[in-house]
């Protein structure tokens, strides 16, 4: 129903337009030349229509799809260190990976929660985490919005967003074939290509494939395997039909698909274990973030598939534009787990493995109507829907034969002279739906040439439905006794997580519902024809969540209540020297209550989190981009971020630790900085020559967000810096390019993340790609 209605909209948006010119919200990056020098003039589409970067009162990071090529970067991921502001939490899948902006994000294994951070792909809200880490290919920008983006942005922004801009067809045909290989660390190969097919005046089409493959940088000296693990497969295609129906009316479809199939990502034992564990990986070497070796005899991977659609229509009514985006996606990942990190079951160690396949469906629907921008009242008013359902199948097995031998000795369990072996196992399904609908808008008041106030509402209403059931054949280590229906109902007083003997097969479940009302204001100044300044306040909005998850007792049934966030903004954006030099600096305060976060927890004898409501914390800090052309030829750009990003009120239950006021969240590292250098050598011969080199640094973050001093400490990933270097050729009228790179070139190691509960007391190191030194060779040929 709700469908037909948002749908049904359209034509009431239609007869509210009034009487010229159209609003679009697809302008690529626009860059103009000027007696030798070139502009660093942005054109972005942070506030829901085309706008310069350097009019738009918002902290916005623009990263061109070129540069994220030049970078090497696959995903997401290789974004953190072109962006000081956005970090990256690494994990063994991308369902549980997360991004943070300004120090604040959303770490959780739970089916019921929702990032942080907003990711938006051409217009599109990509519901689920795992959905934004896919590989960046045939991209035109991404644009990084620091701060809470709820008015406009609504769904999952209580952070900031990040807004992913594809390449829109051509007119004329045309496209490109690129191939890259990787060594030194393991192999990788890339092929990616496009094509832009005009058919006729009026339609014109884009489709692009990749296909890419990379053996790991850890190996598995486990018996059977002996091989690179954390490595991929992956591919896919995109296409994108873009149809100008008439002079008012233009229609973008967009439909894509891709498969990937990660050996990723194991996580290395780096400190000694004790007891039985340190003579399992005996001979492994614990070398903290420079240890390389695993010995696993379950294969961590992910297997990924998804696919979507999605139909925007832009049309012209009068002066303004009515904007329908209508999109569905399919999601489908398999997580499969060695959660006890060893090659086998011994006694006195558990094997533990896991395997987790997720689906999910989202439907969303965007309605807006655009104002011209150069009017007294300006305005972007819409409606948004969105329905994401979700559910997983969780099968955990476990081997057990306890004690361990004394003296100390390895013996595999089921061997003559171990003890006993049990085999306990279980299988929990469990899901949720997550119901968005919302209306909002936002204004500009043009009080003068230069003087413009702002001011804009979102008013939601989310509702969070989940079930779940769990049926144990045997508990043990890591496994809890029986929950569904049954068993929550029979909980009470002295037996706060039910009787299992009162199962009757009918799942749990449970719904909240919350509406909400967020917004913004704030006022912008032009000081000088380049210089701008600006002031904004803003409400966001994180709707209610449910720790979801395999071992669910009655006990963690509770509602997570909504996030809620105060920010203060000030920024002031400068274009200088005919805007070939553009630094814009940006000072923030932001207070969040009822702070999302995972806490460490120990549940059936095993390590893992548990999603709360952790309580208060606040960010502040400040910010600087800069982008330089002193020549045609010569691009130099980065920027630094510092951000205090700490927690103000710890929740904890009766008698539970105490995560201590002022403690430093987790992924937020106080400094870290970006710069880059680009230059090309006109040779006048048969081809120029392009140098560049790109530096990353950040000083020391936890990894851990514990209330023990010393674990936090243990989890600590220390400060680190990177330098890619790159030199190229470039053919006349870049029809074709060859790069040589290096990656790392200082082979700086480092951890992406750290975590406790491994093996015999250790620590789990998650070590990324980009901690070892490695070099590779890229080729273009543009047609």
């Amino acid at each position: 129903m709700m469908r037909t209605v948002l749908l049904g909209s359209v034509a009431a948006f239609v007869m509210l337009a009034g009487p010229a010119a159209a609003q679009t919200a697809d302008t690529a990056v626009d860059v103009a030349t000027d007696a030798g020098t070139e502009s660093a003039e942005i054109i972005v589409t942070a506030q829901k229509r085309s706008e310069r970067l350097q009019d738009v009162p918002v902290a916005v990071s623009v990263v061109s799809g070129d540069r994220l090529a030049a970078q090497g970067a696959v995903n997401l991921e290789g974004a953190q260190y072109l962006v000081p502001s956005l970090n990256f939490r690494k994990s063994g899948t991308t369902i549980n990976q997360s991004l943070y902006l300004r120090g604040v994000g959303t770490a959780t294994f739970s089916i019921a929660g929702e990032p942080s951070v907003s990711t938006v792909l051409d217009g599109v809200v990509l519901s689920r985490a795992g959905e934004a880490f896919s590989d960046l290919v045939d991209i035109e920008r991404i644009e990084v919005l620091r701060g809470p983006q709820g008015t406009l942005f609504g769904k999952n922004s209580s952070a900031g967003v990040v807004n992913i801009v594809s390449k829109m067809p051509g007119e004329d045909f045309g496209g490109f074939v690129e191939g890259g290989f990787f060594f030194d660390n393991g192999n990788e190969y890339r092929v990616r290509g496009g094509v832009d097919v005009p058919m006729g005046d009026r339609l014109r089409a884009r489709v692009t494939g990749f296909y890419g493959e990379y053996d790991g940088n850890i190996f598995n000296d486990a018996p059977g395997v002996n091989r690179r693990v954390n490595g991929y497969q992956r591919y896919g295609v995109r296409g994108i039909l873009l149809a100008d129906v008439s002079d008012t009316v233009q229609l973008k479809l967009i439909g894509d698909w891709r498969k990937a199939n990660d050996d990723c990502c194991a996580e290395v034992i780096g400190t000694a274990p004790t007891g039985v564990g340190s003579l399992a990986l005996a001979g492994i070497g614990f070398q903290g973030d420079e240890t390389r070796v695993i010995r696993q005899n379950l294969i961590t991977r992910t297997e990924e598939e998804s696919w979507g659609i999605s139909l925007q229509a832009d049309i012209e009514l009068g002066d303004n534009t009515v904007t329908s985006i209508t999109a569905y996606r399919d999601y489908k990942n398999r997580e499969i787990r060695d959660g006890d990190w060893t090659a086998g079951a011994y006694a006195g160690l558990n094997q533990l493995h896991d395997d987790g396949p997720q689906t999910g469906t989202t439907f969303s629907q965007e309605l807006r109507l655009t104002s011209p921008a150069d009017q007294f009242f300006a305005y972007v008013l819409g409606a948004f829907y969105s329905k994401a359902d979700s559910e997983r199948t969780f099968t955990r097995n476990v081997v057990v034969c306890n004690p361990a031998p004394t003296p100390l000795a390895l013996v595999t369990c089921g061997s003559p002279g171990a003890p006993a072996t049990t085999f306990p196992s279980a299988t929990a399904t469990f899901g949720s739906e997550l119901t968005n609908v919302a209306v909002f808008g936002q204004s500009t008041l043009n009080f003068s040439d230069r003087l413009r106030g702002i001011f804009g509402l979102r008013y939601t209403v989310d509702q969070n439905s989940v079930f779940h059931s769990r049926r144990t054949a045997l508990t043990g280590p890591g496994i809890q006794p029986n929950f569904d229906q049954g068993v929550f109902f029979s909980a009470r007083q002295g037996l706060i997580n039910g009787d299992p003997a009162r199962s009757n097969g009918q799942p749990y479940a449970t719904q909240t519902t919350q509406d909400n009302l967020s917004g913004k204001v704030g006022a912008q100044f032009d000081v000088t024809d380049d210089v701008m300044a600006y002031g904004t306040y803003a409400r966001g909005y994180k709707g209610p969540a449910y720790n979801v998850f395999f071992n669910l007792t009655a006990s963690g049934t509770n509602v997570i209540e909504a996030e809620t966030v105060d920010s203060f903004e000030l920024g002031l954006k400068n274009s200088l020297f005919g805007n070939t030099l553009v630094v814009n600096v940006a000072a923030y305060y932001a207070k969040y209550k009822n702070f999302q976060a995972n806490n460490p927890d120990l549940v059936a004898g095993v390590v893992v989190t548990r999603f709360t409501n952790a309580g208060d914390v606040s960010t502040r800090g400040a910010e600087l981009d800069l982008n330089w052309r002193p020549l045609a030829d010569l691009n130099i750009s980065g920027g630094v971020a510092y951000t205090d990003a700490k927690v103000d009120e710890f929740l904890a239950p009766p008698g539970a630790a105490v995560i201590p006021a002022g403690t430093q969240l987790g992924y937020a590292p106080k400094w870290k900085g970006s710069l880059g250098v680009d230059y090309r050598i006109r040779t006048g011969g048969f081809a120029d020559v392009t140098l560049g080199v790109q530096g990353s640094t950040q000083s020391s973050q936890f990894s851990l967000f514990d209330p023990s001093p010393v674990i936090r400490e243990q989890g600590r990933i220390a400060a680190y810096s990177l330098v890619d270097a790159q030199i190229g050729l470039v053919g006349e009228d870049d029809r074709y390019k060859l790069t040589f790179v290096v990656k790392n070139l200082f082979d700086q190691s480092f951890a992406a993340a750290i975590t406790n509960g491994g093996p015999g007391g250790s620590l789990r190191y998650l070590i990324p790609r980009e901690a070892d030194r490695y070099f590779g060779i890229t080729g273009r040929v543009n047609f």
